[in-house]
């Protein structure tokens, strides 16, 4: 059985390291695995794969891979594989949301507090040689706590279920949006649809978006659902880019309708140089890191190297994507 690894990326850390494939051929000595260093050949390798561990596959490609069975991809989202003709396939797409959901989570937390002690006001200040003690005080929102704040998790995927533990943890009180309301969410005091903006919205002090995207959560962030905020509250996104309508927001923060956001992803990566965002002060922008972690491969190497097993006696694979869905 052969395995295709086709990982290639502009940031170095999303590509494969060379000892996946050797560890694979130590753990597996009877599958035939083969690991490109890029797009190249792609074509040809995949015609014979029985699996694919890919971030994309194109369909010219997928209509040769007569053998494929397996997809899995080392991201969370694979909107991008779910194209119609593998969408009605039986080959099987599994994701990597449960290795990047507590990571992720750490990272939101991380911008919650540092919108809400306005730290990046004070690196502006410090690189000024400014004791802002007071300037900090008197700009409105000003410093809070955020212990007895409510947060809006919008998403319950392993990164939302991780970060309503953690916000949970410190006092905040948590309020959860999924496409399922009904089931519970452990630490959260109530779950709302995603047509029940209009009910969590208004009670936020921070929005957490951290939705699949999908054609439900494309642009869930728009005048509209902006307009229901508090004027102190934040907006806050380490889903992906497109679940935000970016001139919806940037229209709000310049005409300061809410406190300010703190963005992850973008609808076009590496953001634009010409891109508003990157001039407004309440604004604070990490360039899609927060995902990112010295123990990612070994992590992915313990999903990879466990589906195979279930692959290979029949089991059922973990985190399998609902292609219908999305995610």
């Amino acid at each position: 059985m052969k395995v295709l690894i086709a990982l290639h990326h502009p940031f170095i850390l999303w590509n494969a390291p060379p000892w996946l494939s050797e560890r694979l051929r130590e753990d597996f000595p009877g599958l035939q695995i083969q690991q490109l260093p890029s797009y190249e050949g792609v074509s040809q390798e995949i015609t014979g794969s029985e699996v694919a561990i890919a971030w994309s596959i194109r369909p010219e490609q997928f209509a040769q891979a007569k053998k494929l069975k397996w997809i899995h991809s080392p991201a969370a989202a694979v909107h991008q594989l779910l194209f119609p003709e593998l969408v009605s396939s039986d080959v099987v797409v599994t994701n990597a949301r449960g290795i990047h959901g507590p990571v992720v989570a750490e990272h939101a937390l991380a911008l919650v507090l540092a919108l809400a002690k306005r730290l990046p006001q004070a690196m502006r200040l410090q690189q000024r040689s400014v004791w802002g003690q007071q300037i900090l005080w008197d700009e409105k929102p000003t410093t809070r706590e955020i212990s007895g704040g409510t947060v809006v998790i919008v998403g319950m995927g392993s990164i939302g279920r991780a970060f309503t533990q953690l916000a949970h943890a410190i006092g905040m009180r948590v309020l959860a949006v999924r496409e399922h309301p009904e089931a519970g969410i452990d630490g959260a005091e109530a779950v709302f649809g995603r047509d029940q903006l209009d009910l969590a919205f208004p009670q936020a002090d921070y929005v957490v978006l951290a939705a699949p995207l999908t054609p439900a959560t494309r642009n869930i962030v728009n005048a509209q659902s902006l307009a229901l905020l508090k004027s102190h509250a934040y907006i806050i996104n380490v889903g992906r880019g497109p679940l935000i309508d970016d001139p919806a927001l940037i229209s709000t923060l310049t005409e300061r309708r809410i406190a300010g956001a703190a963005l992850d992803v973008f609808s076009e990566e590496p953001l634009p140089a010409d891109s508003p965002y990157w001039r407004m002060e309440n604004v604070l922008i990490t360039p899609h890191t927060a995902a990112v972690t010295e123990k990612l491969w070994g992590r992915h190497y313990q999903l990879i190297a466990e589906n195979l097993r279930r692959y290979l006696a029949h089991a059922p694979l973990l985190s399998v994507v609902d292609k219908h869905r999305g995610y």
